[in-house]
């Protein structure tokens, strides 16, 4: 009996390693994208992980991706208080909610539906988030020549 949990473990161990090495990098971009810190990413990203982790047995056909950008964006919803100051990433003249919707929508193509429904918001609601986000970034000014440097 010990035998066969110890094996069930041991698959379930390499099941999710290999899934964290073939996502990781596009997961810890997103959180790079949502918290514009990369220390708090790799944190953010690090619970998210952990959480899929934990439903691992449970996932019962799910896309440990899927599960895995949803724990990502409840945890960032959930702690966005701490990233409301910005950290100077391209997304910092947004709102924490902004740059969610923008993160969900535009970097992870997420449906409009699908994302309303992981927020808790309408669809209209979320398409005009969408929408005010991709002006407010349209909007940014450009940013300052760079000097020349004088070549010998």
């Amino acid at each position: 009996m010990r035998e066969r949990r110890a094996e069930r473990d041991r698959r379930r161990a390499r099941e999710f390693e290999a899934f964290v090495a073939g996502a990781a990098g596009r997961l810890l971009h997103a959180a790079t994208l949502l918290t514009g810190d990369p220390e708090a990413a790799e944190h953010l990203l690090t619970a998210a992980l952990a959480r899929t982790y934990a439903a691992w047995d449970r996932l019962n056909g799910e896309d440990p991706y899927d599960r895995t950008r949803q724990e990502l964006a409840a945890r960032f919803a959930h702690t966005a208080r701490r990233h409301r100051h910005p950290c100077g990433g391209a997304l910092d003249r947004l709102t924490p909610q902004e740059r969610l919707v923008l993160v969900l929508r535009l970097y992870e193509g997420v449906a409009e539906e699908q994302a309303a429904a992981q927020l808790g918001l309408p669809a209209e609601r979320v398409r005009a988030i969408c929408l005010r986000s991709v002006a407010t970034m349209r909007s940014r000014p450009a940013p300052p020549p760079r000097p020349e440097v004088a070549t010998p």
